[in-house]
């Protein structure tokens, strides 16, 4: 398997019966899995998209992880956002107006 170059990580807390618990998941980040992944297709980015449970950054939340740059940025709640993110991404740097870590 060849190893993508990125791994985007998305907060996407949720009960094992599939209802909607964490914050993120409440404010839209499953709503964003399919733009991010076609957005970075789109793009040519060599990625791969996961969601994970709770990154335990509730009140920074969506919460989306680019590795293995371990960037970590916050709200993440709008198309405008995750465009303005990928675009720093392609430059090879970080948004530095949604980062939260680095």
């Amino acid at each position: 398997m060849k190893k993508p170059e990125y791994h985007i990580l998305v907060c996407n807390g949720y009960r094992v019966s599939g209802d909607a618990q964490g914050f993120c998941n409440k404010n839209g980040a499953a709503d964003n899995l399919q733009y991010i992944a076609e957005e970075c297709a789109d793009r040519g980015l060599d990625v791969v998209v996961s969601t994970t449970a709770c990154l335990n950054l509730c009140s920074q939340g969506p919460i989306m992880v680019i590795h293995p740059n371990n960037f970590w940025y916050g709200t993440v709640d709008s198309e405008e956002k995750i465009d303005e993110i990928l675009d720093a991404l392609e430059e090879g740097e970080a948004c530095q107006e949604y980062l939260i870590s680095e």
